[in-house]
């Protein structure tokens, strides 16, 4: 199989066991959602699939010289996303922790259709869904990890935060030390903690965006009340929700949805908040290898540890948010 990634590039897979998984219904599936949920569909930022992110997590662990089995584990490692992805975390109030998905991992890939075709090829499934195996795949943030890596670059060049070269500068200047990602130089490691930092404010904790998640949790928690939509529909796709959604005739239900646009204000209101809410922050504190040692940016840098610290101090906490549909004419 030929793949172009925009990203990694052109890359041949023929390992047999990875053509196979690729084409399973439950990675298939993730053609149909969106890495950024709701503003994704709504043409705000780009409709990066969790499938395009998937491979590019596998091709990224590749690249570095993963083991088979941590390149299957990357490929399947966002496989039980629900529709629009992380608006399900403000679905069941995980609006900081994000972590739905995972917790839900093991029961939706227990009833798919990998466990009997990963044992075809002597492959514990639940093996693969242990990512404190997989050094190169999950890290703990504020580190570097294949995950938190592609997702990244392929948001900054959509953001228009970095620029092809930026991103292959990027890849030319990742190492592996000790089973861990590292950065060769420091300079290159600022680029990637400062980038971080402004993709995570343009986008993964934009006022709107994160205003947009809230809303569309509160029309899907609606659809789920009447019944509009079920529990096994967010297992679905994105496009299928969003159709159901917009079925059904109740008038609450409908205001919400038509609020989730680009158009709609999201403004910080004190005195007057449709709604208070927060979200995860993210940034990252990359390491350096330096004379044959792993030392963390801000030890090297302790200037990028206060600008980390005060932008993660100024994001904390419920924001006071009141949403105000688009102006007439807009």
């Amino acid at each position: 199989m030929h793949y172009h990634d925009r990203i990694y590039g052109h890359v041949e897979i023929d390992e047999p066991v990875l053509l196979d998984v690729l084409h399973t219904r439950a990675v298939q599936r993730l053609h149909g959602v969106l890495q950024h949920g709701i503003s994704g569909l709504v043409g705000i930022t780009r409709a990066t699939t969790r499938f395009e992110h998937s491979v590019g997590v596998m091709l990224l662990v590749r690249r570095l010289g993963a083991s088979l089995q941590e390149q299957l584990a990357a490929l399947l490692h966002d496989v039980s996303h629900t529709a629009f992805s992380h608006v399900i975390d403000y679905v069941y109030g995980g609006h900081d922790s994000q972590c739905y998905h995972e917790t839900m991992k093991e029961k939706y890939v227990e009833h798919s259709d990998l466990p009997a075709l990963l044992a075809r090829y002597g492959y514990d499934w639940r093996e693969l869904l242990d990512e404190d195996q997989f050094s190169l795949l999950e890290q703990p943030a504020p580190a570097l990890c294949a995950d938190r890596l592609d997702y990244f670059l392929r948001d900054s060049l959509d953001l228009g935060l970095a620029r092809q070269e930026d991103i292959q500068r990027v890849l030319e200047g990742l190492v592996v030390c000790k089973g861990y990602i590292a950065v060769a130089d420091e300079a290159t490691a600022r680029w990637i903690a400062d980038t971080y930092i402004a993709a995570d404010h343009a986008s993964w904790s934009s006022f709107r965006e994160v205003g947009l998640y809230e809303l569309c949790a509160q029309a899907i928690r609606r659809g789920l009340e009447l019944g509009a939509i079920s529990q096994s529909d967010l297992w679905s796709t994105d496009a299928q929700v969003w159709h159901k959604l917009h079925l059904c005739p109740d008038a609450h239900l409908q205001e919400l949805l038509a609020l989730i646009s680009p158009k709609t204000r999201f403004i910080w209101d004190d005195d007057h908040p449709t709604f208070h809410v927060s979200t995860k922050l993210r940034t990252v504190d990359p390491h350096v290898l330096r004379d044959g040692q792993l030392l963390p940016l801000s030890q090297i840098d302790p200037t990028y540890g206060a600008r980390r610290a005060a932008y993660l101090r100024s994001k904390q906490g419920k924001w006071p948010m009141r949403v105000l549909p688009a102006l007439e004419g807009a």
